[in-house]
């Protein structure tokens, strides 16, 4: 009788896991993703909404590569799940932010003085 590992649940441990080459590409990544706009915020090369919207954008590539390379977060069919969990709970934090957001401006809007 042969007894596998309960950590196994009977799935090839080489396609949960990425590959040190993997890791170590998404650190360099997200390294550089992260100096960047750190000299660009200390040596001033935009200024105002330029400066965050660059920010910004960076960040959002930042977390695509995290999900990527870290939580290796895919498409594939048999990740399918977990894909859907995750776009559900991005579509949930969106309602909570816009709806906030929606909220305040209505709350300042109808709160001063016309």
């Amino acid at each position: 009788m042969t007894i596998q590992p309960s950590h196994s649940h009977g799935r090839d441990a080489a396609h949960s896991h990425g590959s040190l080459k993997a890791y170590i590409v998404g650190f360099i990544l997200s390294i550089i993703l992260t100096i960047i706009p750190y000299f660009m915020v200390v040596n001033h090369t935009l200024a105002g909404n330029g400066l965050v919207l660059v920010i910004l954008a960076i960040g959002v590539v930042q977390l695509l590569i995290q999900l990527i390379f870290f939580l290796h977060l895919s498409f594939a069919p048999e990740q399918r799940s977990t894909s859907m969990a995750f776009v559900f709970t991005v579509l949930i934090v969106a309602i909570l932010v816009v709806g906030s957001l929606w909220i305040m401006w209505n709350l300042n809007y109808n709160m001063m003085d016309h």
